[in-house]
């Protein structure tokens, strides 16, 4: 472990998750941190803030903790092993369907945009 570790509060405050869901992502495996203080405080590194990060940009698009999971391990995977085209495939297959979630997500903005935007014309006319 070394100097650039940090608390889990940090690690809240950068990532801007709340303590609760660093703790309950421990507890189930999806993040573990690197390492613990002699008084077992979870410590984590720069590398275990960008899978927390991974996380954070996969939830609006709807995955569950258990897709998370498969995606990070295969992430895991294809650094280990960057030429295998086995991989590449999978990754490429969870590409695709990380952008058909993302255009679907593009619908509901524009449907909540146009909401917002009715409601807004409502309100200036009274």
């Amino acid at each position: 472990m070394t100097d650039a570790a940090m608390h889990i509060g940090e690690l809240a405050e950068r990532t801007g998750l709340s303590l609760r869901t660093l703790r309950h992502y421990d507890e189930i495996g999806l993040v573990t941190p690197s390492g613990r203080t002699d008084g077992g405080f979870r410590l984590y590194t720069a590398d275990d803030e960008a899978r927390v990060m991974l996380i954070r940009r996969m939830k609006p698009l709807g995955y569950s903790l258990d897709q998370m999971r498969e995606l990070l391990d295969l992430i895991n995977l294809v650094n280990a092993n960057p030429r295998d085209p086995e991989l590449d495939a999978r990754l490429e297959s969870v590409r695709q369907e990380a952008l058909e979630r993302r255009d679907r997500l593009r619908i509901q903005l524009a449907a909540a945009e146009e909401f917002v935007a009715q409601l807004h014309a409502r309100s200036t006319k009274a």
